[in-house]
């Protein structure tokens, strides 16, 4: 005889079963054998024929109950042990057990039972022995002994437990539990088979992921996204060239989606960046005709003005442009993509900011990426007549320091950091996009990935997800996430739908608690996913 027969011996002498066999007060069903406390049911037998309410003991051996539905025992309330072996039901609803505050002791083993619901066992606070064993469980939800705090035995062996995120939860809690713990072996996965749950690690299991899905579109096209704080208060900004304005974007609290705030004019822009130097508020869009100029918001009771033009004789068609801070001073670096034209550092001066260094004339530089190396500041230009090149902050200002190999044709750079290594994302329009580890000398090449028409591949940190998405002119746009135990970019998601048509920049705000993706598209509206956090072990 089993352990748990004997012990169930040991609990019927001690609740009187014992005593010579005769009915409870009320009807004993014929299924049944019935003592002056107990009764023990097998064959066919219907739960509401139990009309004591005085039993202690009851139990089900090899009967045809197919289900455990609500409140099944609320006619019996004084049961102190309640027993079911070997028999065809599978399915025990939320509350089967209601009602059943005296109750001690639960076996449930040798059934057919594939599912618990998760508030099957509420109410039983008085239980101290509960066995599931030798059921056909692959998973048990999450709280399911919550309120359950007199528990001293659990007994979960037999079942063909699968050890992923659903039993997470069922890891963490067995070394927490004031109890002894009868686990059992894993079914699965492969890995994990006749591995005893007891040994298996929580730590190796990932059961968070990240889902980005649509949330608003604003009609106009855009090339050029900046997210920006004013007041403690977040903004978002867009270059729209052919509306002609740089807009920006507010959150509706009412309406709770993105509305208009305010616009200013900015014909064929291509870059609007924000700069808060507090109380001001500047921004400077970058025109691909017509020059560069900066406009101020004094305070914020007062609207956007014009301030002054930037460097009208050496950026004669800017194309990006980036804010960065030099002893102690906000500077401008703007990229200006024409052949006459130069790309020029613009620092703080007084009221306006002015030309302090032009760098890598007559190169058509594309894009500018600020950084920081080494603990010095450092400029990325991307051209399209050579390779990256990297400067630093020496002596005042910005010298050469060394050029990216195997990095041709390279339209746009952007950087991000993680696990205190530097990592650069190369953008290239037909061919291989890169992704880059600086090492302390000198960028090298770390991984690759297909580019089909891409002009943007923007690193994003959107809560603890280090993100990167390559936006893609003839297919759809990819989303991939950074594995720290791998050190690079594995496939998240596509992005759409609606798919994004013709992206050239992203960025993500956090507005009202809640994560937002913007995709400026060239072709099309702009587009806003929202960012879910979705737990795989719930």
């Amino acid at each position: 005889m089993g352990g748990v027969g004997i012990l169930l011996l040991l609990l019927l002498a001690g609740l009187g079963v014992g005593e010579a066999w005769r009915p409870p007060k009320g009807k004993c069903p014929l299924s049944c054998s019935c003592s002056k406390d107990s009764a023990l049911c097998e064959g066919s037998v219907d739960l509401p024929e139990i009309l004591s309410p005085t039993l202690l003991s009851l139990s089900f051996v090899r009967t045809r109950i197919t289900e455990l539905k609500a409140g099944s025992f609320l006619r019996v309330p004084s049961l102190h042990l309640l027993l079911f072996t070997s028999n065809s039901f599978s399915v025990i609803e939320d509350d089967a057990f209601a009602g059943l505050s005296h109750l001690q002791y639960l076996f449930i083993e040798d059934n057919e039972i594939g599912s618990i619901s998760k508030n099957a066992l509420r109410g039983l606070r008085s239980l101290t022995h509960l066995s599931l064993a030798n059921n056909h469980l692959e998973t048990l939800p999450r709280f399911l002994f919550r309120g359950l705090e007199t528990l001293t035995h659990v007994d979960l062996r037999g079942n063909p437990f699968q050890c992923d995120c659903r039993v997470l939860w069922l890891l963490q809690w067995i070394p927490t539990v004031n109890a002894s713990v009868g686990t059992g072996a894993c079914a699965g996965p492969a890995a994990l088979a006749h591995m005893q749950l007891r040994h298996v690690d929580p730590k190796t299991f990932k059961c968070r992921a990240i889902e980005l899905s649509w949330f608003q579109t604003v009609g106009e096209s855009a090339l050029g996204v900046e997210a920006f704080s004013y007041q403690e208060e977040p903004y978002i900004v867009l270059a729209q060239p052919f509306a002609g304005r740089c807009l920006i974007l507010a959150w509706d609290y009412s309406l709770q989606r993105f509305r208009q705030e305010e616009e200013l004019s900015a014909p064929s822009v291509v870059s609007c960046k924000p700069l808060v130097l507090a109380p001001r508020l500047f921004r400077r869009p970058a025109r691909l005709w017509g020059g560069s100029q900066l406009w101020a918001r004094p305070g914020p009771d007062l609207r956007l003005a014009p301030l002054q033009a930037l460097a009208p004789r050496r950026l004669l068609r800017p194309n990006d442009a980036e804010l960065l801070w030099l002893d102690g001073q906000p500077c401008f670096v703007v990229a200006d993509a024409s052949k006459a034209g130069s790309t020029t550092l613009l620092c703080r001066d007084g009221p306006g900011f002015y030309p302090r260094q032009s760098l890598h004339a007559w190169h058509r530089d594309t894009d500018v990426e600020a950084l920081e190396l080494d603990g010095r500041p450092h400029l990325l230009l991307a051209s399209a007549s050579q390779r990256p090149v990297l400067f630093h902050w020496f002596g005042g200002r910005f010298e050469r320091r060394t050029d990216i190999p195997e990095a041709e044709d390279v339209y746009a750079t952007r950087h991000f950091q993680a696990g205190g290594d530097v990592f650069l994302c190369l953008t290239r329009y037909i061919g291989d996009s890169m992704v880059m580890r600086w090492d302390g000398s000198m960028f090298r090449l770390l991984q690759k990935l297909p580019s089909r028409g891409a002009h943007v591949f923007q690193p994003l940190l959107i809560a603890k997800d280090q993100l990167a998405i390559l936006g893609s002119d003839f297919a759809f746009s990819q989303v991939f996430r950074l594995e720290p135990d791998k050190g690079l970019l594995e496939p998240l998601q596509e992005l759409g739908p609606p798919a994004i048509v013709a992206p050239r920049a992203f960025a993500h705000i956090t507005m009202a608690g809640r994560r937002f993706l913007f995709a400026a598209c060239f072709k099309g509206p702009t587009q806003i996913y929202q960012h879910h956090e979705l737990d795989l072990s719930a």
